[in-house]
């Protein structure tokens, strides 16, 4: 090869990439095996196969007695009860099974008639459809479940799971960075991606003693349940805030009324006829903040309109809010740098400091967040409304954005919108949701105790993230050995 010249009126230089960044690599000829294409031969894919070559590795199709994907079940198949069936949206991105709130069934009739898609305990299920590669293990309690056509079933030989290979070895492997760096090898598609059973047999497996899997196994299993119990505790605390507002503005929850078939008077219906708006629930809720004074939101606090304008925007870059980055745990916002050139139709909501942005659409999952002086400026999105207090003597924005994040809050919230899959609420009926105002000694308290359990939920979630990250980087070194720099 030639060499490149150094001058500043060189075409282009040569020089070492950072790890796993490289954006232009070479191959010779004998290198490229099965897949032509750049992705599944990045620098940092063939340094991990050279590492784990260091152990012995087989192919998970060596050591599986079966690999199927076969059961197309259509809308009328399911029903209320019966045998579950399980789908790639109950892969969680862990690997966890996550029995949904609405899960579906079929009948034991047509569950005879897929026997090689029933589920046994230590069987492995591998998402093919939406989020491609996700690996499912089956423990005792969803054996005898079936699998849709958006899932793979692989069943391990009775002999590998008890001499040779733990399935949940095998589940915490392909799980892993590493395992699904070799998956993602055989993902084929644009649009829509997928990989097919005999691909998903080629992936290999390193064969570690069955004394070390055990090892691993529990070591992973250990900082998992560490890192759950961490996220329970700063659930609990959050959640908890909805007691405490109760107890310090001394309102008095009624007993949840469930009643599914009940009447209204014509005067009570002047706007809304859908049962839904009128569920004894929602009048009970009502009802407790009207008698304690709850004021529309409308009356203490004003909508801005201030509409941001791309072509008045003197830099190429603008920091954006959309729904997504709303943490509705913490009830924070993040900022995402996006070049004007690039700038969505709906992001036009000019905010500020103090302003509380609420989310119109599904407002009951609480994606409503508090403009911090680290946001100023920023631009949020169209499908956010814009609270702007207008009555600070009357109201601490702290305190209006904690109580509009409380349960009595969003519940109101819940019943004011409107729609089948995706329900949303106007500002209209937004400001006439109910806020009880109590003094300004109180809402001192509660922004105070708001600030300090999200704090505190921040930090659990940030020690349960770095303890279980170190669980997977000590993983990945029993897999590689140590990385040497």
């Amino acid at each position: 090869m030639a060499r490149v010249s150094e001058g500043p009126h060189a075409f282009f230089r040569l020089g070492p990439a950072e790890s796993g960044k490289a954006q232009c690599f070479a191959l010779q000829r004998g290198e490229v095996h099965r897949r032509f294409d750049p992705a599944n031969h990045r620098p940092e894919i063939r340094e991990k196969l050279v590492r784990l070559a260091s152990h012995e590795t087989v192919t998970l199709g060596s050591i599986t007695r079966l690999c199927y994907r076969y059961p197309t079940f259509y809308g009328f198949d399911y029903q209320a009860s019966g045998i579950l069936v399980l789908k790639g949206e109950n892969i969680g991105r862990e690997g966890d099974l996550v029995v949904r709130e609405d899960p579906s069934y079929i009948s034991e009739d047509i569950h005879t008639r897929f026997p090689r898609t029933q589920l046994e305990e230590g069987d492995l299920i591998v998402s093919v459809r939406g989020e491609v590669g996700k690996v499912g293990l089956i423990p005792m309690e969803l054996a005898g479940s079936n699998i849709n056509a958006n899932t793979i079933r692989i069943a391990l030989h009775d002999r590998v799971k008890t001499e040779e290979f733990l399935p949940a070895f095998i589940w915490l492997y392909l799980n892993s960075e590493v395992g699904q760096m070799l998956i993602r090898q055989f993902i084929a598609g644009g649009v829509q991606e997928t990989i097919t059973a005999p691909e998903l047999l080629e992936v290999r497996i390193p064969r570690f003693d069955i004394g070390h899997q055990r090892t691993i196994v529990a070591t992973l299993d250990a900082a998992r349940s560490e890192r759950r119990a961490k996220q329970a505790e700063a659930d609990e605390l959050l959640a908890g805030l909805d007691n405490y507002l109760l107890d310090i503005l001394d309102l008095n929850l009624p007993p949840r009324h469930e009643q599914k078939v009940f009447a209204v008077t014509r005067g009570a219906a002047p706007t809304r006829f859908d049962p839904h708006f009128h569920l004894p629930a929602f009048a009970q809720n009502q009802r407790m903040l009207a008698t304690n004074g709850g004021e529309p939101l409308g009356n203490i606090a004003t909508f801005s309109k201030k509409v941001w304008k791309p072509e008045k925007h003197d830099a190429p870059t603008f920091r954006y809010i959309e729904i997504s980055s709303v943490d509705r745990d913490t009830g924070e916002a993040q900022a995402v740098e996006t070049l004007v050139a690039e700038a969505p139709s709906r992001a036009r909501m000019a905010v500020h400091t103090g302003d509380i942005i609420v989310s119109l659409t599904r407002p009951h999952h609480g994606s409503i967040a508090q403009i911090t002086p680290a946001l100023d400026g920023c631009v949020a999105s169209t499908g956010f409304s814009v609270i702007r207090n207008a009555e600070e003597s009357r109201v601490l924005s702290d305190y209006l954005w904690c109580i509009l994040r409380s349960k009595m809050c969003l519940t109101q919230m819940l019943q004011r919108a409107s729609g089948g899959n995706y329900p949303a609420i106007t500002e209209p009926e937004l400001a006439k949701v109910l806020i009880p105002i109590p003094t300004m000694d109180i809402q001192n308290t509660i922004a105070a105790e708001a600030r300090r359990r999200r704090d505190e939920s921040r930090r659990l979630r940030a020690e349960a993230d770095s303890g279980w990250q170190a669980a997977k980087l000590w993983f990945e070194e029993q897999l590689l050995g140590p990385v040497h720099k």
